[in-house]
């Protein structure tokens, strides 16, 4: 029987689509209207973008050729950058769905991060072990008059730019001895997160060098900032209105806040391995995806560990979790190549119209 603490079960959505597994999902900033987009990286090598309440799709940017590691949206959800497995990084226009920018590497890219408030800067990392940063401004893509079939009306088409890395940034050079999972640009433009191997390091970009370094309890899963939109935030939030950096590593979790996420706030040992985490600071409650043994989404209360809800939709180890900007829902990406997205508010919300069990279940194709 539930008790006062239970919270009340909500139906998952489920977003069908991908035919492999599912790395890594992302949630954009809140736009207006309240509108919001969800994207996803796929093994498939075809990223798609979807609605982030409902999780209609929208599209599929079509053009890798290899897995598709991780995926973003930039600060004014105009662009998509995605990270893949083909050498390269591609960045998208998500109003046309055409690639603008292709950045060529020498080796599979693991990781994209674009800055809290620029869409033309573009962070990278992956095998190669180098932490890139790229301008996208010094080679803007052109356009050129096409003949469409519709009538013959002429219509611009876009000619992609491509800019190898070695006209990149680079920043701490040698410093990475693993290939970079994960890159995070903190609420300081200055200071950059990198996850590899088992080590987070903090780099001051002007002085390309790192500031801060921890040593975490094995390989790192997930590495992300979690952050509701600014209308959304409080001082008695959780990391006090600003972005809180949550990890997962091994058997534990980790978060760390202030402007510089160099604040540690926690530090949880588990008793299974985990595979990702995601935090919300207004609620206080931490959601973490199993590795290894199962295949569940655990949910426990931030200021007591207290574990108050278990969702066992996927079939496969839970690689990414993301709450939406409004902290209303959250989703959860897996390697059984689909992605569920939960209800974490009280009444209607979307796709959720209410009912015995909180809604009925719902694809989302």
């Amino acid at each position: 029987m539930a008790t006062p603490d239970t919270p009340r079960q909500y139906v998952p959505l489920t977003c069908h689509g991908h035919s492999r597994p599912v790395p890594h999902i992302s949630f954009s900033p809140l736009e207006k209207d309240d509108v919001y987009y969800l994207i996803s990286a796929c093994k498939d090598g075809n990223p798609m973008l979807r609605d982030g309440q409902t999780g209609d799709w929208i599209g599929t940017f079509i053009g890798h050729k290899g897995a598709v590691w991780q995926a973003r949206l930039s600060p004014d959800a105009a662009t998509a950058a995605t990270a893949s497995a083909d050498f390269t990084a591609k960045i998208w226009d998500t109003h046309t769905g055409e690639l603008l920018y292709t950045l060529q590497h020498d080796h599979i890219v693991r990781a994209v991060a674009y800055p809290p408030d620029n869409s033309d800067l573009v962070a990278t990392g992956g095998m190669e072990k180098k932490l890139r940063i790229f301008d996208l401004t010094e080679m803007k893509p052109k356009s050129t008059p096409e003949a469409a079939t519709n009538g013959g009306n002429v219509e611009a088409a876009i000619i992609p730019s491509t800019i190898q890395a070695s006209s990149a940034f680079e920043i701490g050079t040698g410093v990475h001895t693993a290939s970079i999972k994960f890159i995070v640009w903190t609420r300081d433009p200055n200071i950059l997160i990198t996850a590899s191997d088992n080590t987070l390091r903090w780099f001051d970009l002007p002085t390309r060098s790192v500031v801060k370094q921890e040593v975490l309890d094995g390989e790192i899963g997930s590495c992300e900032f979690c952050a509701l939109a600014p209308e959304f935030t409080s001082k008695t939030d959780i990391g006090e209105g600003l972005p809180v950096l949550a990890v997962a590593a091994g058997k534990s979790i980790y978060f760390w806040g202030g402007l510089r996420a160099m604040d540690e706030l926690k530090r949880t040992k588990m008793n299974y391995k985990v595979a990702s985490v995601a935090l919300d600071p207004k609620g206080r409650k931490i959601v973490v995806g199993e590795d290894i043994p199962a295949t569940w989404a655990r949910v426990y209360r931030w200021d007591d560990d207290t574990e108050i809800d278990i969702h066992k939709g996927h079939h496969g180890p839970v690689w990414s979790v993301a709450f939406s900007p409004d902290g209303k829902l959250y989703a959860t990406g897996s390697e059984d190549g689909t992605i569920k997205m939960w209800k974490n508010c009280e009444g209607f919300y979307g796709l959720w119209r209410g009912g015995a069990n909180g809604g009925a279940e719902r694809n989302a194709e």
